[in-house]
């Protein structure tokens, strides 16, 4: 059931009146109405004003993009990165641009639709795209590209990347969403770049949003300069109007609030591990703040008790429900629980 409301859903929202806990979205470090941090996007909209709508490309250039770019590069520890206007905008960059120069993309299981180019499919299984791969690279010798999701909610990649391993990856452009990683608890707010890199595939490029983990709208890719420098020289790249100079100017601004954010986040997911007696009712990954699962009665039940959740069919209508309890920051302590507490009731 679709629930209207007529202010951000942060911590609590008011349906019907009634004041109820949030347990969903991606606003992971729960900054989004965060008074401090607003009030450092109120100083970057007075100096930068609310929208930048001119090319990267025009004669005239405000120096916040290459700062705000070697800033996130140094992050995930990349050679470089170019901010765009939204993550799904990064993610189809990088794929038309191969998809240009006549590479072959294939999609690992679970990739995020911002990744795909028309009406390209997932592959089944990895088993599937390993077979699928190997005959590729027997009859064509330029290098196919894969696009993953780095963290995709099911366990196949993050943290050990044990079915992308089945890959021949040292033949194999690997085009990475890092959306749901980066800024995060895991890997000190690095994301999985450079854990990706450690796997040595022939290239990695990694895209990511800057709306879940920065807490600004915004796109961002990652990978060598010379591949950087190439994507900023294309059509798509310039003719498009880029990530907005104040929102860069926010993420700058509030490193240190991030950290701090980071530490309280990770510090709920401990709660929660620690508190719930169930735990075989969810799929999770480590150090991550969601808890996915299939059994409606533990959304039913948490609404019942004033507490909604992620709970609707995604990418599509036609799509499985996706069902996630995802903490942030914003909650408190007691918050998360009270929702540990209702599930091992609710299992009793």
């Amino acid at each position: 059931m679709t629930t209207i409301v007529s202010s951000f859903p942060g911590r609590k929202i008011k349906v019907n009146g009634a004041k109820k806990l949030y347990f969903g979205g991606t606003a992971y470090l729960g900054l989004q109405t965060q008074p401090i941090f607003l009030k450092l996007y109120r100083a970057n909209l007075k100096k930068y004003g609310s929208n930048y709508g001119a090319s990267r490309k025009a004669n005239i250039k405000i120096d916040i993009f290459d700062t705000a770019e070697n800033y996130l590069a140094k992050v995930v520890k990349s050679e470089a990165c170019i901010t765009v206007s939204s993550g799904f905008l990064a993610a189809q960059l990088a794929c038309n641009f191969f998809k240009s120069k006549g590479h072959t993309v294939f999609y690992a299981p679970n990739s995020h639709i911002s990744l795909h180019h028309y009406n390209s499919k997932n592959s089944s299984s990895y088993s599937a795209l390993s077979k699928a791969l190997e005959k590729h690279l027997k009859a064509n010798s330029k290098p196919p590209v894969v696009c993953m999701d780095s963290l995709d909610f099911n366990g196949a990649n993050y943290p050990n990347f044990m079915a992308l391993q089945q890959l021949p990856l040292d033949k194999i452009i690997l085009i990475s969403d890092d959306s749901h990683a980066i800024n995060l608890p895991l890997n000190n707010g690095g994301g999985c770049f450079s854990l990706l890199q450690q796997l040595r595939p022939k290239e990695l490029v990694v895209c990511t949003s800057l709306g879940k983990g920065f807490a600004v709208q915004g796109g961002a890719l990652f990978g060598t300069k010379e591949r950087m420098e190439q994507l900023k020289n294309t059509a798509f790249y310039g003719g498009a109007s880029p990530a907005s100079p104040a929102n860069l100017g926010v993420l700058l601004a509030a490193e240190p609030i991030y950290k701090k954010r980071r530490e309280r986040l990770a510090k709920h997911i401990v709660t929660f591990l620690a508190n719930t007696k169930h735990l075989e009712h969810f799929s999770f990954t480590p150090n991550h703040p969601t808890f996915s699962f299939t059994n409606q009665k533990i959304t039913q039940y948490l609404e019942a008790h004033n507490i909604l959740v992620t709970n609707f069919n995604y990418p599509n209508e036609d799509s499985p429900t996706m069902s996630r309890i995802v903490l942030s920051a914003h909650h408190k302590k007691k918050d998360i629980e009270l929702v540990c507490k209702l599930i091992n009731t609710l299992f009793k």
